[in-house]
């Protein structure tokens, strides 16, 4: 962002796509009232818009009114996307991607929170980029654009189109633009007000640390646990994950035993199904694609799993989600 006159803030506007998260969106937007308060002058400006001008509801059922429809929508400095569940089916039905690539090519900073990196993605403006999305959707992101340069970070600047994770780092990439407009005191000013002691920087890894996630103080059984999450799709033997990590079976057993009260075989069943359930929550992918990419040999064994772990069918399981989100 190039800081430009005192006397002209920066106009931010925010297109919000059905299903928004309202977390993200509020860490985005709050921080511009703030650095406005905090430096008691007018740094920023922003206004709502949605594709078709009407009111749009966030993924936990609220509806934001808005300003304005996306083609009214002729000059602002930054636009950013908030966007929630399948947010790549809903741009291409409703053909925003040429509104996007008009404002980037007259000047504006085209940016998306969360899954907005896929409606980025879709228009074409990561091309060549590096970007981020949240980490949840990350493989099946990768899956579906293989040449774009994706990385973990929390949020990615990248020239004049920045991403960002979404959730509290929504926050953190608001405090970088405002740190550019204004000034560090300011920028820590408003972190503060936010009782944020730290601000993360762009290269700040999403996940919490699998030593924290899962609360395992053991090295090594940290390394296991950070294996079998990379291996999903071909789950590694113990006998594998043994030779990796230099201990035997049996002190791989009593590990998991002693810290995570389970065995590890039923640990890394669990690692493989949560995956399965992120992706039936969040694709179309068909049961047996997404029972092959977890790591099981036939659909019926990968849904009897699901049923045993989660008390549910991995069909039920789809079409509640589907029913949650036309609530």
């Amino acid at each position: 962002m190039t800081p430009r006159r005192l006397d002209q803030p920066e106009h931010v506007t925010f297109l919000l796509i059905p299903q928004f998260s309202m977390m993200a969106f509020s860490a985005a937007i709050e921080p511009l009232r703030a650095a406005n308060r905090a430096s008691e002058r007018r740094l920023f400006e922003w206004h709502l818009a949605s594709v078709d001008g009407h009111a749009v509801m966030a993924s936990n059922g609220i509806s934001i009114s808005v300003h304005q429809p996306l083609e009214l929508l002729m000059k602002t400095d930054m636009l950013v996307v908030c966007s929630g569940l399948e947010p790549a089916q809903f741009a291409r039905r409703h053909k925003i991607h040429h509104h996007l690539r008009r404002l980037a090519r007259h000047g504006s900073m085209v940016g998306a929170i969360s899954t907005g990196s896929f409606i980025l993605a879709e228009a074409g403006l990561l091309a060549d980029r590096r970007c981020t999305v949240h980490w949840e959707f990350a493989e099946s992101f990768s899956a579906q654009y293989p040449a774009l340069k994706v990385s973990r970070d929390l949020f990615v600047v990248d020239g004049d189109v920045f991403t960002c994770s979404g959730g509290t780092a929504a926050l953190d990439m608001m405090l970088h633009f405002v740190r550019e407009v204004s000034t560090t005191d300011v920028a820590l000013a408003v972190a503060e007000q936010f009782i944020h002691p730290h601000i993360r920087t762009q290269e700040t890894n999403q996940r919490i640390e699998t030593h924290a996630r899962y609360g395992i103080e053991s090295p090594k059984l940290v390394e296991i646990v950070r294996l079998m999450e990379k291996a999903i799709e071909n789950p590694l033997h113990m006998k594998e994950i043994s030779v990796r990590v230099g201990i035997s079976v049996r002190q791989i057993e009593r590990a998991f035993h002693k810290q995570l009260r389970t065995s590890p075989k039923a640990f890394y069943l669990k690692v493989r199904l949560a995956w399965a359930r992120t992706l039936l929550r969040q694709t179309l992918s068909p049961l047996s694609d997404i029972a092959l990419e977890c790591g099981f040999r036939s659909t019926s064994h990968f849904c009897h799993a699901y049923r045993r772990i989660y008390d549910i069918a991995p069909l039920q399981e789809r079409h509640a989600t589907a029913s949650r989100r036309r609530c």
